[in-house]
């Protein structure tokens, strides 16, 4: 089990604002190992892209993490490891994502996070850490550590 999987071993994590989301992603990029998958599962609005960022930072990494909602995956090459931020949100079908190359994607050593994973779960492989984010108040977020499949959300 990595490393990161103790920030939640007293349960959900809440965070109060966009930039303790953000701190939680650092906590959790600081001690990411090569490969792995982190599929990040949330409502719209729930805080997945500020939690990206967060482990985009945490992985030493300077560029900005923005939603890839429209280019389906953005790399991140400057950081301690190479690490590559995917938005599941906009496809049809899992299909599309063989398109882009998903299958070398999985077969590499970068850490690949996934907005909107639960869409195509069967995507994913089995060792898929799944990140359930909250709406838990107007600022307030509940993250947690998901079943498999990020909890059929």
């Amino acid at each position: 089990m990595s490393e990161w999987y103790k920030i939640f071993k007293n349960g959900p994590v809440l965070t109060h604002s966009p930039e303790e989301m953000r701190e939680l992603g650092r906590r959790i990029g600081k001690i990411l190992m090569p490969g792995e998958v982190l599929g990040v599962v949330g409502e719209l609005g729930a805080g997945k892209t500020h939690l990206t960022q967060g482990v985009m930072e945490g992985l030493g990494s300077s560029d900005a993490a923005a939603s890839p909602t429209f280019s389906l995956v953005h790399e991140h090459t400057d950081g301690r490891l190479r690490a590559c931020h995917f938005d599941f949100y906009r496809l049809r079908d899992e299909s599309e994502l063989f398109g882009i190359g998903w299958d070398e994607y999985l077969d590499g050593d970068a850490v690949l996070i996934v907005e909107w994973a639960n869409l195509f779960p069967d995507a994913l492989p089995e060792e898929t850490s799944w990140l359930l984010l909250e709406h838990a108040g107007e600022c307030l977020r509940r993250v947690s550590l998901a079943p498999a499949h990020g909890a059929d959300q």
